[in-house]
């Protein structure tokens, strides 16, 4: 049984067997194309935050895959105490060939994973984010060509999208910089280990954000208070504000620099409405790419079963 709760499940030849699956897919969906390659299979959302990208996408991909969906607020599943995490999984996998598991505590994915006899994907936990950084570097490939080639810089708290982030650049050899204030950048022990164990990895960290994204040919940020920090958010705009991705910071970049965002986009704060909106700007691309690596990544896992 194979699991993704976080890109250390994965192996980097997986990942490119992932994309090009994710290619194929959306290649014959713009040819007309559905393949019902998952007809008769299930799958079981279970969501502790709320989401628009993530429960669509994973739905919507079922959907044209031929299988069918549910979906419970982690409260309606009994995780909110009413039973054990390890019953929950047990039963939910029963039901199910998917599930897919966005919450607060990576722990409580951890648990349920080694419980369940149907493959659980972590859709996002504090700590990880894997589907976002699957598809980012997909799309990063998709638009720009050769991943080697590029410098993705992000700019930001060193939060979990960037933690995925510089996981799966490790693992493609794609140059990655993070470039995040004094006391939220990733922990110096996951940046260590990174260098230290994964040979692909080039990651850097730079505090000066000028500097950081200098040569780059991708910046990416996210919101500067993410799920859970909201009281934070009037004390990290002070912290931040010299981390606004503007036409100022993206003149510091290499020609033709792409911009991108996992969304929602607080504009005006992290991001610029002239950045966002330009020429420059592949988000929504980005967004849409969420459903075709859904669609990719549940035919692969379902076969490895």
């Amino acid at each position: 049984m194979r699991h993704l709760v976080t890109l250390n499940d994965l192996q980097s030849s997986e990942i490119i067997e992932i994309f090009a699956l994710v290619q194929e897919l959306k290649d014959k969906r713009k040819a007309g194309e559905r393949p019902q390659l998952l007809q008769g299979r299930t799958m079981t959302q279970v969501f502790e935050k709320p989401s628009l990208r993530t429960r669509l996408s994973f739905e919507s991909a079922m959907c044209e895959l031929g299988g069918g969906a549910s979906f419970f607020t982690c409260k309606e599943a009994g995780l909110d105490g009413r039973e054990s995490v390890e019953d929950v999984a047990r039963v939910i996998g029963r039901y199910s060939d998917v599930v897919t598991l966005r919450t607060f505590s990576h722990e409580l994915i951890k648990q349920f994973a080694q419980n369940s006899s149907a493959s659980v994907i972590n859709a996002l936990s504090d700590l990880s984010h894997p589907c976002q950084a699957l598809t980012d570097l997909f799309t990063i490939q998709e638009v720009a060509g050769d991943l080697a080639q590029q410098k993705l810089v992000y700019v930001g708290d060193g939060n979990n999208v960037a933690y995925s982030l510089a996981n799966c650049c490790a693992k493609l050899g794609v140059p990655f910089v993070v470039s995040s204030p004094d006391g939220f950048e990733l922990s110096p022990n996951f940046v260590k280990s990174l260098q230290e164990n994964q040979t692909g990895s080039t990651l850097e960290v730079e505090t000066d954000p000028q500097k950081a994204v200098a040569g780059a040919t991708v910046i990416y940020t996210d919101v500067w208070a993410s799920m859970g920090q909201e009281s934070e958010t009037e004390r990290r705009k002070k912290i931040f504000a010299d981390y606004q991705v503007n036409s100022s910071l993206m003149s510091a970049t290499a020609k033709n620099c792409q911009f991108m965002h996992c969304l929602p986009a607080k504009r005006g704060l992290e991001v610029t409405d002239e950045v966002l909106d330009s020429q420059q700007s592949i988000v929504f691309q980005q967004a849409e790419n969420r459903k075709h690596l859904a669609k990719g990544l549940l035919v692969w896992l379902l076969q490895q079963q």
